[in-house]
């Protein structure tokens, strides 16, 4: 997907002039580095790594996990790992330039010459990049922390010798983005950490000159092309998170000091501008929730190893974002649906069927505390006690906390509908993203996404890719992809590229009553389709277990597409206006009932593909059939639309 004259300036339009004078300096720095050799790191001497785990940290792992993890290593030694939905049977000796997906392989050169948004020359550029963010050897890595096996050790270092000589600094598709080196220092801070007990660790990074090299040349290149204005959203946390970790772990050169405090102010001023007050994540995207919230503690961890002072601000946003979490997951302790996922992890030490939310709650629990309305965690995993026993104890007094499970977040537009037999519902009513740009928003305002005991009922149907595939990403962040109601054929809001919106639904939440008296209510509306206004109401009663939505269409008539995304393993049979789901859980028939506006004229889609529609995405890379109820009409604001979803005698 290369980029059209027309999609820069686009881009430019979304631009203000202190980062277009930013990004012109950025452009001059790129072709003097062109022109010139890179340089030599500064030459170090005596260096010494001190940032270890304490002692009895590796002993604190839960056996379960560390099985888990050991399972994974072995299937790493052999060469096995998934990427996306792609299979890769390559990485005894891996070639650090080729996707599986399309067989192609990147082209060398300079770095900034490599079109890597241009699938047709370089291959899928996730499915590149991802390994290379050695998050499979911080895996290795921890495998041999826990076993004492060298075998682990000696592929770790292998491959990081091999990675070093085929991407010597600015040649090649590794040096094109900042969150890839941000997120490889990371790894490599950790790599070394879980390595200390190992007779070649020391050999292989401060007593190896290539090691140093290819270190203080990410730094050098992070401090050179920080993400800047609109597109300062999780990429500049992670690298300047890595940056941070790299300079207080390896703080060998003449420089660190400077980088550390740089980073540091960087790390402080972004985590607050990427956070409401709420402790939501403003890009709206749960994923990079995630990701924030596990590069802000991997970079409290470095500080807190390496007796660096942070800033209280920095923990405080932390403890937000922890307990926000903890209040939006469901009763299985999954998250919203919502925006952007590209599968991206901040730091990686567990092994495949490790919950990652379970796992960020345990480590909240560990360096914060919970609260008595928190979810219960009773998985393990690795990365808890390892970041555990780094970061101190966060006992700031005064610090208020919610009292109780928080249902509505005002400054996110979210709010979280509860129900008895595990009826999980969220309504989104808020900004349709973050920055000028909204890179990883959906069209997706006033939209519903509900689950029954943790099973997708009406479903978010998730992302699925970023480039080489343009019209799967138009269907997977468009209005008729979401359960909402689409008019006249367009989205809510205007999209000028992959990552660019170029002009914005505003929404704004009328009513919200969650206090818990048989019916919760919630009630938005939005402008993305003006003069009309879209508004909709949302009940959950929990005398009934029914869900009533109903929307509304003041305006002009307009032709009108109403859509209900089903989750993978729902089942439906549509008469009429009347759709009987049914699923099965832990063994156990259920089923629900979805009346559906009688005024419309519904039809169920699945698998299609010209144009797409009926399909559910669980991860990056990879989708499934789903069945999509779309009902078709006109609305003029004469009629409001009800569907009413039951659930009457489910199980608990």
């Amino acid at each position: 997907m290369s980029m059209s004259a027309g999609w820069y300036l686009r881009r430019l339009s979304r631009m203000g002039p202190r980062e277009i004078g930013g990004r012109v300096g950025d452009t001059v720095r790129r072709r003097r580095w062109r022109s010139v050799p890179p340089p030599d790191c500064p030459v170090v001497t005596g260096a010494r790594f001190t940032a270890v785990l304490p002692a009895g940290a590796v002993a604190a792992v839960p056996p379960d996990a560390a099985k888990r993890l050991v399972a994974d290593a072995d299937r790493l030694m052999a060469g096995h790992a998934e990427y996306f939905g792609a299979d890769r049977d390559d990485l005894t000796d891996p070639d650090w330039w080729y996707d599986p997906r399309t067989g192609r392989r990147a082209p060398e050169g300079y770095a900034f010459d490599v079109p890597y948004r241009d699938e047709d020359a370089v291959g899928d550029i996730k499915q590149i990049w991802e390994p290379s963010r050695h998050q499979y050897l911080t895996r290795l890595a921890a495998a041999y922390a826990v076993t004492g096996d060298e075998r682990y050790a000696e592929r770790v270092a292998e491959h990081l010798r091999s990675w070093w000589a085929a991407n010597p600094p600015l040649r090649g598709v590794h040096w094109v983005s900042g969150i890839e080196l941000g997120i490889r220092l990371l790894s490599w801070v950790w790599v070394r950490r879980l390595l200390d007990g190992w007779p070649g660790a020391a050999a292989l990074f401060e007593g190896n000159p290539v090691a140093l090299h290819q270190i203080w040349h990410h730094q050098r290149w992070l401090a050179a092309f920080p993400s800047r204005g609109s597109s300062a959203n999780n990429h500049v946390i992670a690298e300047a998170a890595g940056q941070f970790a790299a300079a207080c772990a390896f703080g060998w050169f003449p420089d660190s000091a400077r980088r550390r405090a740089d980073a540091l102010r960087s790390l402080e001023r972004h985590l607050r501008g990427n956070t409401f007050l709420s402790g939501l994540n403003r890009e709206l995207a749960t994923e990079y929730h995630g990701l924030v919230l596990e590069l802000g503690l991997a970079a409290v961890a470095e500080a807190d190893a390496a007796g660096v002072p942070v800033p209280a601000t920095v923990r405080l946003v932390l403890l937000r974002m922890t307990d926000a979490l903890a209040a939006v997951v469901d009763n299985r302790l999954r998250p919203p649906r919502q925006g952007d996922a590209d599968d991206g992890h901040g730091l990686v030490v567990d092994g495949a069927g490790t919950d990652r939310w379970g796992s960020l709650l345990a480590t909240g629990d560990a360096v914060f505390g919970r609260l008595d309305w928190w979810p219960t965690v009773t998985g393990t995993d690795v990365r808890t006690p390892l970041l555990a026993a780094l970061i101190r104890p966060y006992a700031e007094k005064g610090t208020a906390r919610p009292a109780s499970r928080p249902a509505h977040f005002a400054d996110a537009g979210m709010t979280i509908l509860r129900g008895p037999e595990k009826i999980w519902c969220r309504c989104d009513g808020g900004p349709h993203g973050f920055l000028s740009i909204a890179a990883h928003a959906h069209a997706d305002a006033l939209s519903v996404e509900v689950r029954h005991d943790g099973v997708d009922v009406l479903a978010d149907p998730g992302t699925y890719c970023y480039h080489g595939q343009p019209e799967w990403r138009r269907y997977f962040r468009s209005t008729l992809g979401h359960n909402t109601l689409r008019l006249d054929g367009g989205d809510q809001s205007v999209s000028g590229g992959p990552f660019l919106w170029t002009r914005h639904a505003r929404s704004r939440v009328l009513a919200v009553d969650t206090s818990g008296g048989g019916v919760a209510r919630w009630c938005a509306e939005h402008d993305g389709y003006r003069p009309s206004v879209h508004r909709r109401q949302v009940e959950l009663d929990s005398v009934t277990q029914e869900l009533r939505v109903v929307d509304e269409v003041r305006g002009p008539r307009r032709a009108a597409r109403l859509a209900f995304h089903l989750g993978p393993e729902i089942t439906a049979d549509l008469t009429g206006n009347r759709a009987v789901l049914t699923w099965t859980r832990d063994g156990e028939d259920r089923s629900a009932v979805l009346d559906l506006p009688g005024r419309l004229s519904w039809r169920a889609h699945r698998g299609e593909t010209e144009p797409p529609l009926g399909w559910y995405s669980a991860g990056f890379g990879r989708k499934e059939p789903a069945t999509t109820l779309v009902g078709t009409g006109f609305a003029d604001g004469t009629e409001k639309y009800t569907t009413v979803l039951g659930f009457r005698g489910q199980g608990a």
